[in-house]
């Protein structure tokens, strides 16, 4: 199971790949607040997705080789007191 900070960063990664501006590896972690050894844990998360993911070194990005879309959205629902809460953690596209 995915927690909710990694499905952020996930879902960060896919837009700067989605964008072509991710930089170097080294950039790239930088630019996320991650060491390099999380970028590459988390590509292959993408990679696990079925996301073809590139390297251009002319232009120094990764990129997607073919269309991959990934949609994060989290909400959570607290029961108690015969009331229900509904929190939204916001829907990422």
């Amino acid at each position: 199971m995915y927690s909710i900070k990694n499905l952020e960063r996930l879902q960060q990664l896919h837009l700067l790949i989605e964008n072509e501006r991710t930089g170097s590896p080294k950039e790239l972690a930088n630019r996320m607040h991650i060491s390099e050894r999380l970028v590459y844990n988390l590509m292959e998360q993408l990679k696990d997705f079925n996301a073809n993911i590139r390297y251009d070194r002319g232009r120094k990005t990764y990129y997607y080789g073919e269309d991959f879309e990934l949609h994060v959205s989290i909400s959570v629902s607290v029961f108690s007191n015969n009331e229900t809460t509904e929190i939204f953690g916001g829907s990422y596209v």
